[in-house]
């Protein structure tokens, strides 16, 4: 059994009696008070698709659920549901958009290393990758002299995403973006 400050996103636990995935973790320290951290969880219950808002002190002990992790490939888009299929045994797996938004901006058909959270059979969550590969759609034109290392400007990826990126990049570059962060990592050279 976990304490609630080793959670991390992504993960499902029990609580109340239901099964919730934790999408969001925020941590505060509150001032004037002894004792430690409070985290403040927003979760989707794998159920329902509820959202459910909770907080937990740091050393409160969590209990987690009962999922497997399969990997998959990202097939296609059927109305509200994202499609995946299991790289294993072909099995498809059904995903609302809204249950998965964050993780859509990281996601296209050439995306590797995706893990499909199954609980009781169902499918109920990404995994995404540490980082994905993505091509920039659009981002101001690339200043001749520019440092690597100098300012950054905004640029559109083809999932949506935006990110910042140095001056030297331009539209049409393939990048890394690490997925946790958000943030650029470099770029990716062409095959």
């Amino acid at each position: 059994m976990p304490k609630a400050s080793e959670i991390k996103k992504n993960q499902a636990i029990e609580f109340n009696g239901r099964v919730l995935i934790v999408k969001d973790i925020e941590r505060s320290v509150p001032q004037g008070r002894a004792g430690g951290s409070i985290y403040r969880m927003r979760m989707y219950d794998v159920v329902t698709g509820g959202k459910v808002d909770e907080t937990f002190k740091d050393s409160e002990m969590l209990n987690l659920a009962d999922l497997i992790k399969r990997p998959a490939s990202f097939s296609y888009i059927d109305g509200e549901e994202y499609v995946f299929m299991d790289n294993e045994d072909y099995t498809p797996y059904n995903l609302n958009k809204a249950s998965i938004e964050d993780e859509v901006l990281f996601i296209t058909e050439e995306t590797q290393g995706i893990y499909i959270v199954v609980v009781d059979g169902a499918a109920v969550g990404l995994e995404l990758p540490p980082s994905v590969d993505l091509v920039i759609e659009q981002t101001d034109p690339s200043i001749k002299g520019a440092s690597a290392t100098s300012r950054t400007k905004p640029a559109t990826l083809s999932t949506g995403l935006t990110v910042q990126v140095p001056e030297h990049i331009s539209t049409g570059d393939r990048i890394k973006i690490n997925t946790e962060e958000r943030k650029f990592m470099g770029r990716v050279d062409s095959k």
